[in-house]
């Protein structure tokens, strides 16, 4: 891969609002998708998280709708798959290092795993939208994941209908220090 490809799929990678419904996700790219999720690194290899993926067009409706409230994510009822991520206990490494540190890793974890989740959708021609505005018992009770669990984010995924937007981001010298503050 060249330097620039990364770049440029980084780049790409937006939060999708509209999809094909009739479009389904070919499985071979879920799985490639879900395998960049699952080799996502994580403090003391601890994986803390697990992917609830819903295929079942029926169900990808109702979990859609249980996103959706207050006029926030309607457009979740469109998209082909869902992939549910559910925090799981971390390793006892990680979490004396969390309490030494004062840090919550799976949650960082989690965050690096998604990052890889959405951007092979991105590589997969695939658009995608991290949500975490949902009725989380629906879920859970639509699903079956046990009420001690936590659901923290549904990753929708589908062949967006709309254009790539024009990415704004604060300027560089904004966000970006070297040596000091």
């Amino acid at each position: 891969m060249e330097s620039t490809d990364f770049l440029r799929l980084v780049t790409a990678r937006q939060s999708d609002r509209a999809y094909d419904k009739s479009r389904p996700v070919e499985p071979e790219k879920l799985e490639r998708i879900l395998e960049a999720g699952r080799l996502a690194p994580s403090a003391c290899n601890a994986q803390p998280w697990k992917f609830v993926v819903v295929t079942d067009p029926e169900l990808a409706v109702r979990v859609g709708k249980a996103t959706a409230g207050l006029g926030m994510n309607k457009f979740a009822k469109d998209a082909p798959v869902h992939i549910l991520v559910i925090e799981e206990s971390a390793n006892i490494t990680s979490m004396l290092g969390g309490k030494v540190k004062d840090k919550h890793f799976p949650l960082i974890d989690i965050g690096i795993a998604t990052a890889h989740l959405t951007l092979a959708a991105e590589s997969e021609g695939l658009g995608s939208c991290i949500l975490g505005w949902f009725d989380e018992k629906e879920i859970k009770r639509l699903l079956g994941i046990p009420a001690s669990k936590r659901l923290l984010l549904d990753i929708i995924i589908g062949y967006p209908t709309k254009e790539k937007r024009k990415k704004i981001r604060k300027p560089a010298e904004k966000v970006i220090t070297y040596n000091r503050y």
